[in-house]
């Protein structure tokens, strides 16, 4: 069966229908994308054309419909330990917090298939241990990624950047139909709990935390989007609590109340972290 093509009347519904769901700015250099990933969801439909299946999720008669194509859209792939500075800063703040008897809570809020929220929580098993108490949240507006990361079952090649002896501590190499795939541990596996989110709208009630994540994103978002959603994420952070951002990404003019501490570092003032 030949794959219709995508018109940029079609293409266009679809840039406004990802901004309005998730507050994403796609470019016109993602066309071939959109083409690619909705062109299954076609055939699964029956439709003749990209702006027949716009029209279905329009309608309001396809839930399921929507939460595919939002999934379809918004996934990235990511691995384990990427930006790594980012979990030295982590680890840093826990053993301080540990050292003042608090406890550390921390949010991936972007997680996408999980590797982001399970590094962060080896880096705190490693460094904190049974010392304090300490939880990570992970949330992705996408359920079928959410899906994949509560299995914590990943190509092996994720694991690229992952320090060998945590891999060894918290990790499961597969053997025979699983080799070249690796199992996040059961110990880590429980610590991290996963929600749907949707960064672009009001948050549920989340935190306090004393780090948040936030990497890699933004990217996506227009500058009042960029703005709305800081402003969302602080209000999750605690006095002196840390957001953390991608290496690429900048907070410039609008990052309000946080305050830069290192590159693509901020923290939002009040007692020390």
């Amino acid at each position: 069966m030949l794959r219709p093509s995508i018109s940029d009347q079609e293409f266009a519904q679809f840039q406004r229908f990802i901004f309005d769901a998730a507050g994403i700015s796609m470019s016109g250099a993602k066309k071939a994308l959109v083409s690619g990933r909705l062109a299954k969801r076609l055939d699964h439909c029956g439709l003749a054309s990209y702006g027949a299946y716009f029209k279905l999720l329009s309608s309001g008669s396809a839930e399921g419909e929507f939460q595919t194509a939002v999934d379809l859209l918004t996934t990235n792939e990511t691995y384990f330990f990427r930006e790594g500075r980012h979990f030295e800063v982590l680890r840093e703040h826990a053993l301080a917090a540990a050292e003042r008897g608090r406890e550390f809570h921390v949010w991936s809020a972007a997680c996408s298939s999980g590797e982001e929220p399970y590094s962060m929580a080896m880096t705190l098993a490693d460094a904190l241990g049974k010392r304090s108490r300490w939880s990570v949240l992970g949330s992705d507006i996408s359920t079928a990624v959410l899906a994949r990361a509560r299995r914590g079952h990943y190509p092996l090649e994720r694991a690229r950047l992952l320090p060998s002896p945590l891999l060894q501590r918290f990790c499961l190499k597969g053997t025979g139909e699983q080799e070249g795939t690796m199992l996040v541990s059961k110990e880590v596996r429980s610590q991290v709990q996963f929600a749907q989110v949707n960064l672009n709208e009001e948050l549920p009630r989340l935190g306090p935390f004393d780090m948040v994540f936030l990497r890699n994103v933004m990217i996506y978002f227009s500058k009042e989007t960029k703005r709305e959603v800081v402003k969302r994420i602080a209000s999750t952070l605690r006095p002196g609590g840390v957001l953390c951002i991608g290496h690429s990404e900048s907070l410039h003019d609008i990052c309000g109340e946080l305050r830069p501490i290192a590159p693509s570092v901020y923290r939002k003032p009040g007692n020390g972290a």
